[in-house]
């Protein structure tokens, strides 16, 4: 019985049998498993989700070969998810003590045990093994005071940045304020992204196609003046610009493209792009009494559900009505929306996206997610309450040790058009509410924008299953038609 309530409880995250499926001009930004109709593969995401793999992986190997491309399709996904989430879920308890050592030498296994239950690490049970997430303590340390604090008394809690955001932050409404104009305080940026395909990989052969697609700077809006400085080898297209519109065209993640054939399968192989570009902040001047509603041709652009991931649960529903109640002023509404995720959808290490069934049903339910659940949650409730919320991501590069890949939002509201809003940022500590509320709107001068959207076409297109089916900051390759994921393969990014 405990079985079957399991898999019930497991088929409930997938998109219900004979349910709306994802829009051919929205593309699901998730594998196909996840929004398959095929009874094989959505008993095998269950069996999955009840911790059986084994049988899932069984159920799958042994089913007839289906007689259409689109179910083949999605077995063949589902088998890779469940390798992916093996990955994901791979540290027993012996090595996440000796995770844990590194930061506090002294700590003992019953120590690690009740501070992982105290911060609700991340774990799963995998036919009959307890495996934490591979990114622990990671979580245990954001989310456990106990363990903070130990760090802290064996000298090894993180330092202290000397550059304070609230500085930079207060530096932009100063020239904003003083010079009338939205866009201030550039910063001129140059990045080198560099991706390494490791030697010796299975299949690979010598006179095997590689083909790689770079993450590349899009212009949009406050991100100008991008320039290729070199790239190795030469590039064969520069994907277009993103172009702006009721659904965004041209390339929303743009991309580099490169091919290469393997001489010697024994060696690494490593492509490389150094690109500058100029980043403004950006600063509108919002006052709530201005605010419009939406034209009148506007349609339901942005407003409506996108499964898997932006999915109008009832929870949801619920939740977005009580936020925003008794308000219709839609810069207001969303202002509402920003504040509620930022204090009740906490930051935290985050499963590979490829993995996760739907980003605002898991980060609504844990109260919980990294920045791109963060925002998934925030579209979701925006797209809920009647305003129009989209994707956007890239890098965020401030002067500081905690940088890297970084995903935000846009919501539209008139007359200013779309405005940023960051709510993994969030609401900062500040009295002054220009500060406080500075990224329900507005942005800082330490991003690079690479997507408009999620899930949208690589140029030219990739066959095989992207490792990160939705976000695309780190790159995809293949070989030979092959997906390589992200454990045959590493990248660095030097700013």
């Amino acid at each position: 019985m405990r079985t079957l309530l399991l898999l019930s409880a497991a088929l409930m995250l997938l998109t219900p049998e004979g349910g709306p499926a994802a829009r051919a001009d929205e593309p699901p930004a998730a594998s196909v498993a996840f929004v398959s109709r095929d009874r094989v593969v959505r008993n095998a995401l269950a069996l999955m989700n009840a911790g059986q793999f084994q049988k899932a992986e069984a159920l799958l190997e042994k089913a007839d070969r289906p007689g259409d491309a689109a179910t083949l399709r999605a077995r063949t996904e589902a088998r890779e998810i469940l390798r992916r989430t093996r990955i994901e879920y791979s540290l027993d308890a012996p090595g996440l003590l000796a995770k844990v050592r590194r930061s506090v030498p002294d700590a003992t296994a019953e120590e690690v045990e009740r501070w992982a239950r105290d911060s609700g690490a991340r774990y799963r049970v995998i036919d009959g093994r307890k495996l934490y997430f591979r990114r622990e303590p990671q979580n245990i340390f954001l989310f456990c005071a106990e363990a903070r604090e130990r760090r802290a008394r064996a000298g090894r809690a993180p330092a202290e940045p000397q550059w304070k955001l609230t500085d930079h932050l207060q530096a932009i409404v100063a020239e904003a304020e003083r010079t009338g104009q939205a866009e201030v305080h550039p910063v001129r940026h140059r990045i080198t992204f560099t991706l390494t395909m490791q030697p010796n990989l299975p299949g690979v052969k010598t006179g095997s196609l590689v083909r790689v697609w770079l993450p590349y700077p899009q212009e949009y809006r406050q991100q100008r003046e991008v320039r290729l400085i070199r790239a190795t080898p030469e590039p064969r297209v520069i994907a277009p610009n993103a172009i702006d519109g009721k659904q965004v065209g041209g390339a929303p993640q743009r991309t580099i493209y490169m091919e290469q054939r393997v001489t010697d399968p024994g060696q690494p192989l490593k492509f490389e792009e150094v690109f500058a570009y100029t980043c403004y902040a950006y600063y509108p001047r919002l006052e709530a009494a201005k605010a419009q509603p939406l034209p009148a041709d506007w349609g339901r652009a942005y407003l409506e559900e996108r499964l898997p991931h932006i999915a109008f649960t009832p929870e949801l529903r619920r939740q977005a009505a009580a936020i925003v109640r008794g308000e219709t002023n839609p810069l207001t509404r969303a202002l509402r929306i920003f504040r509620w995720v930022s204090t009740h959808i906490k930051w935290n290490a985050e499963d590979e996206y490829g993995t996760i069934p739907s980003f605002a049903r898991k980060g609504f339910a844990a109260g919980r997610g990294d920045c791109g659940v963060q925002a998934t949650v925030f579209v979701t409730l925006c797209r809920l309450a009647g305003i129009p919320a989209r994707w956007q991501s890239g890098l965020e590069i401030k002067p500081t040790p905690t940088w890297g890949m970084h995903d935000w939002a846009e919501i539209y509201v008139a007359p200013w058009g779309w405005l940023p809003v960051d709510v993994s940022y969030g609401v900062q500590p500040s009295s002054d509410p220009r500060i406080a509320d500075f990224y329900c709107g507005h942005l800082d001068s330490y991003r690079t924008i690479f997507n408009l959207d999620w899930g949208r076409e690589l140029v030219p297109p990739k066959s095989s299953l992207r490792s990160e089916p939705a976000d695309f900051q780190r790159g995809e390759i293949e070989v030979d038609g092959r997906n390589l994921y992200f454990d045959q393969w590493d990248y660095s990014i030097a700013v």
